[in-house]
């Protein structure tokens, strides 16, 4: 029979030989949160400019090309860049609107001028709900950009109304709430960009947490969870 001791003594000798066998490589990249924000507030400020009749109705299908290939596209990419950046919760918001402005983007391209579709309204109060999962991941570590993320999931929401029963009054505000987007998300964009540009907080933000350490911690301090996240550990 082996001796217990000798076995518990053989478990910190493999963990040590392992830790010198096993290499972690990170890959600096440029933070993407600026493009992808750029992106929401691009499809926030055209679609908000149809929905209040700044742009007339006939120009729907110029207003779907925008959302499809700028938001979608600025908003995929910052997605993509945002998983390699081990941020699963901007990459996971990113990526639902990238695909909801191409389903919004698909269907006003192929719709009739004013025409509203009880499948988008549907659609809306998914990609809503998702949002509002996301916002809730987020504020435990970034407390503007969860904000930018509930309310365009209260916009989606709106803008779900407005397809389900084409009340013209949800789709002002459904505009309304575009607008606001627009503002915060710029500003969300901006601060993120500054803190990139420069390495420190200039503008709040409300990091906090994970968030926090992410600015301001030290190398050992954000890369501590390495170990036990996606692509290191054995399984998702």
């Amino acid at each position: 029979m082996s001796d217990p001791s000798t076995s518990k003594s053989a478990k910190p000798a493999q963990s040590s030989d392992l830790r010198e066998r096993v290499v972690i490589s990170l890959r600096p990249i440029g933070a993407p949160t600026s493009i992808g924000l750029y992106g929401l507030g691009a499809a926030s400020w055209t679609l908000a400019g149809l929905q209040l009749g700044w742009i007339p109705a006939l120009e729907g299908k110029t207003v779907a090309l925008v959302l499809i290939g700028f938001a979608f596209v600025a908003q995929l990419l910052a997605s993509v860049f945002a998983f390699l950046s081990r941020d699963g919760t901007v990459g996971t918001a990113m990526a639902v609107l990238s695909l909801t402005w191409l389903v919004i983007g698909s269907v006003l391209h192929s719709s009739k001028p004013g025409a509203v579709s009880k499948t988008l309204g549907l659609f809306l109060l998914f990609s809503a709900t998702t949002m509002v999962l996301v916002s809730i991941t987020a504020s435990t570590s970034k407390l503007v950009l969860a904000t930018v993320f509930g309310l365009a999931a209260i916009r989606f929401a709106v803008a779900g109304g407005y397809e389900l029963s084409g009340s013209t009054g949800w789709e002002r505000l459904s505009g309304v709430l575009g607008v606001a987007l627009v503002v915060l998300a710029l500003y969300t964009a901006f601060g993120a960009g500054l803190e990139d540009a420069v390495g420190r907080t200039l503008l709040p933000l409300g990091r906090r947490g994970e968030g926090e350490v992410a600015i301001h911690g030290s190398l050992l301090e954000q890369i501590s969870k390495v170990p036990t996240e996606p692509g290191v550990r054995t399984k998702l």
